[in-house]
């Protein structure tokens, strides 16, 4: 294999984060209504070394009872990835969508197992296009620098 040989390879694939809090258990487990369940989702990279990257998914989920948190799960999922020898211009692209795309199916499961754990039925994450979010990233920053 040549030196300018295009190199993609995952490392490690690990939970970096994950947090549960129930502030209003144990009596808002005798509520018989249907909470709202909201989700965010974030994705991050970093640079750690010449090639290796480290690239996060983070999950956020909060259920709420009228203004009273029902449970609140935040799971960070990460992965090292080494990347050599690929454009500069689609870099962004592999951080962005391809990392993401294979850490992703383990942060669902470790947000479904923890919410299961605290006693709650599982919060199953969609799954994400992650080459969709990444064009409308892209596209909202191209927008921003034209205004």
């Amino acid at each position: 294999m040549a030196d300018t040989d295009p190199v993609f390879q995952i490392q490690r694939v690990y939970l970096k984060e994950a947090s549960l809090e129930q502030p209003n258990s144990p009596a808002i487990l005798l509520e018989q209504e249907q909470p709202n369940v909201d989700i965010q989702l974030a994705v991050s990279m970093d640079s750690l070394a010449d090639g290796v990257f480290e690239v996060s998914c983070t999950a956020t989920v909060t259920t709420k009872l009228k203004d009273r948190t029902v449970f609140l799960v935040e799971c960070k999922q990460a992965g090292i990835f080494e990347i050599r020898n690929i454009p500069e211009e689609q870099m962004q692209g592999v951080l962005s969508v391809a990392c993401p795309q294979i850490i992703y199916p383990y942060l669902r499961g470790n947000v479904a197992d923890v919410v299961t754990r605290a006693g709650f039925p599982p919060v199953h994450l969609a799954e994400i296009n992650f080459q969709a979010m990444y064009e409308q990233q892209v596209a909202a920053q191209a927008n921003a620098t034209a205004q």
